[in-house]
């Protein structure tokens, strides 16, 4: 049986509890589909299902999995439709929680794949070769940031991709409409979180669809990536600052739950990322000259540092030099260079 509920009580207190929460019928004709992300902390990504004329569309996919496959599967029936009804599917990011079911999907239901051309690119082939130089691409990055060997080592490009010569359907620029019968849907491009990341507006429904961009609890993983934004932190905030002029409306993200207040959630973002910046120039004032690495041992994490997986350590340490990057910027810290990087405070001025 769905659930019929708009503000996601139900999906908060499946959170709090650490189970899946149910498929919602959040208002008629659009339902939250759960889709569980195996030996992932985050445990499920949230797909939103439209009704059309003719079948429905889908904001993002979920994970490559068969336990994620058949969760989707189902989650569609339960609105009463077959995953071959599935006309389009706008993807928010190229993360694989919400890109890696996209190939299968089309692939089974002919559906159109809509999204940012500065993800997509990034989602092309490679060969073999190339995700081998990927890959030593990361690791000199994380031995530049001073992430110690055994990390370093573990270092993967783990994306789903398209196969050779495919590439997506509609390519969604800022501002673009979506063209879904029924709806007013409009990208918005909020990059940070990636490139090309997208959220969806719908003014005349009053909804937002935040994918990564904006979490009811978490603040997104906001990291440098090679290939990727040289200055991710930077361009978060302005996105997250272009945020706060949006009419307010329910918000439906991709983790957690649906919640109301877009423009106090971002103001929110803003904060956390401020008094992060406050830490780190504290840790460089009690060890100046210290790397990427160091720095993220001395500040404040969700979860005791020493018991992260290296996955979420390299999460971490890149975080880190995103922020490092916006002090500079603000000449509030300098960089000493070297390999690896060190960073310390500015030279202050004899009176």
């Amino acid at each position: 049986m769905i659930v019929t509920e708009e503000v996601g009580t139900v999906q908060r207190e499946a959170w709090a509890r650490g189970v899946l929460p149910p498929v919602e019928s959040v208002r008629p004709g659009l339902w939250s589909i759960p889709v569980p992300m195996p030996r992932n902390p985050l445990r499920y990504v949230l797909i939103y299902a439209l009704a059309l004329p003719d079948g429905l569309a889908l904001i993002d996919v979920g994970w490559d999995s068969e336990e994620s496959w058949l969760a989707l599967c189902d989650g569609i029936a339960q609105t009463g439709h077959h995953v071959t009804d599935v006309r389009y599917a706008a993807v928010t990011h190229l993360h694989p929680d919400h890109f890696g079911l996209a190939p299968r999907l089309r692939e089974v239901s002919g559906a159109a794949l809509a999204m940012h051309a500065a993800d997509a690119t990034l989602l092309g082939h490679r060969t073999p070769d190339d995700e081998t130089a990927d890959e030593r691409t990361w690791e000199i990055q994380l031995d530049r940031l001073g992430a110690p060997a055994g990390v370093r080592a573990a270092a993967r490009v783990d994306l789903v991709r398209f196969g050779p010569g495919e590439y997506i359907d509609v390519v969604l620029d800022d501002g673009a409409p979506l063209n879904l019968p029924g709806w007013d849907l409009r990208a918005v491009w909020t990059p940070g979180h990636t490139p090309g990341h997208l959220t969806f507006v719908d003014e005349r429904h009053g909804l937002l669809f935040s994918g990564d961009h904006m979490l009811p609890r978490i603040s997104p993983n906001i990291s440098t990536i090679p290939g990727e934004l040289d200055n991710p932190l930077h361009r978060y905030l302005l996105s997250l600052h272009a945020t706060t002029t949006m009419p307010d409306g329910l918000v439906l993200p991709a983790h957690e739950y649906r919640f109301r207040g877009i423009a106090d959630r971002a103001q929110q973002l803003m904060s956390h990322h401020e008094e992060r910046f406050t830490e780190i120039v504290a840790a460089l004032r009690d060890r100046p000259e210290s790397t990427a690495w160091e720095i993220s041992t001395n500040v404040s994490w969700s979860r005791p540092f020493d018991s992260m997986s290296d996955r979420l350590l390299r999460l971490a340490v890149r975080e880190t030099h995103a922020h490092l990057l916006v002090l500079a910027d603000r000449g509030h810290i300098r960089s000493l260079g070297g390999h690896p990087e060190r960073w310390t405070l500015p030279i202050t001025p004899t009176p």
